[in-house]
């Protein structure tokens, strides 16, 4: 039997028959745009991590986008966040006409190097835009110290992580505003595309709720204050997560658990496990170890039924479009290292135990023969 790198499928067999009971009530109830269930579910969110407001829109890429327009980010403008996560995170820089710079990253935590912030700003540096990669938090204490003291934003990418904690706090409460993904395969995933962007400030949720219906006014939908989006997470999206919702936190706890048995039995192995700094709560939206012989270890692994991901194969600065950055092969090698090095293992809440032992016992014999 294949093992798959996450099973979609077993989820939606758990909670079946809510799923369908809340999409016949969005039905039933004729309200498909920005109704009753994308409120609830953004004062759902909003509660679980601690903040006044949560504002849906259409997916994760647009949250960063929005967030970054609100706050005024544009040309001539940097912002500063790694190179090792998935390309939407610059690509939303980019997008409004901002300049990403990048930093290195911390090789055990794949964060960004916080150590790193001061002296890659400028007086262009408007903003810092550090990802909560894999479902673990950032260094935000200093993140938000170095933000303090030259005056910037921070923006968290938390698109992998809703529910992690640092130092006791969930995210999406440690900066100015948090962006969130429920692409499938997040940790809270829906049916389709859909994001949202939680915050304290009043004023910036505000001008968000105004941005995502093409920039128009509180007073009537045909007066608009501003150039806008049309980017509104959908009613049928909404009903979904909010019965998800209810189980994140018990997912979320399998998946630490499952995570815990692939550190036991792949311990003795050539490989790194994960880094779990002691102050953060990891929720293992992936599972990632690190090893030399990543590429032959794929081929291995599917020979034998069991699929795995490669997580980021090429770091942001290298990629293509951004070569006039002036970036090259050495510029952050840390970042470089890991890209070369790492991969995920089959995690999801649903894992049987024994497919974890198989996996386990699979990269064994792949050692064991090398």
């Amino acid at each position: 039997m294949n093992i798959p790198l996450m099973d979609l499928k077993a989820q939606y067999r758990s909670i079946r028959d809510e799923v369908l009971k809340a999409v016949e009530g969005v039905l039933e109830g004729g309200r498909y745009i920005l109704g009753p269930e994308v409120k609830a579910l953004e004062e759902e969110v909003a509660a679980l991590c601690g903040v006044d407001h949560g504002v849906g829109v259409a997916n994760g890429t647009d949250a960063l986008v929005l967030v970054l327009d609100a706050l005024g980010i544009g040309p001539g403008d940097e912002v500063i966040t790694t190179p090792f996560t998935f390309f939407a995170t610059a690509e939303s820089i980019s997008r409004v006409g901002a300049t990403p710079v990048f930093v290195d990253i911390d090789p055990g935590t794949f964060n960004l190097d916080a150590s790193e912030l001061r002296r890659r700003i400028t007086p262009r540096t408007k903003a810092i835009l550090p990802v909560h990669i894999f479902g673990q938090p950032a260094d935000m204490d200093e993140v938000m110290e170095v933000a303090k003291e030259s005056g910037l934003w921070v923006i968290e990418d938390a698109c992998q992580a809703i529910g992690a904690e640092y130092r006791g706090r969930k995210v999406g409460s440690l900066g100015h505003a948090a962006c969130f993904s429920f692409f499938p395969t997040k940790n809270l995933g829906g049916y389709g595309d859909g994001g949202m962007i939680v915050t304290d400030d009043e004023s910036l949720a505000r001008k968000l709720r105004s941005l995502r219906v093409h920039g128009r006014t509180p007073e009537s939908k045909y007066i608009n204050a501003a150039i806008g989006y049309n980017s509104r997470l959908d009613e049928l999206q909404a009903a979904v997560l909010r019965v998800k919702l209810r189980r994140l936190e018990q997912w979320n706890g399998d998946r630490r658990r499952k995570a815990r048995l692939y550190d036991e039995l792949l311990r003795d192995l050539p490989v790194q496990t994960p880094v779990e700094a002691a102050d953060r709560s990891h929720i293992y939206h992936l599972y990632i170890i690190q090893t030399e012989k990543r590429d032959e270890l794929v081929e291995h692994l599917k020979r034998h039924g069991i699929a795995s991901g490669v997580y980021y194969p090429i770091p942001l600065h290298l990629q293509q479009v951004y070569r006039s950055l002036g970036y090259r092969e050495g510029s952050l090698p840390r970042a470089e290292q890991v890209a070369k090095r790492t991969l995920a293992l089959p995690l999801y809440p649903e894992i049987p135990e024994e497919s974890i032992r198989r996996v386990a016992e699979t990269v064994h014999r792949f050692f064991e023969g090398s």
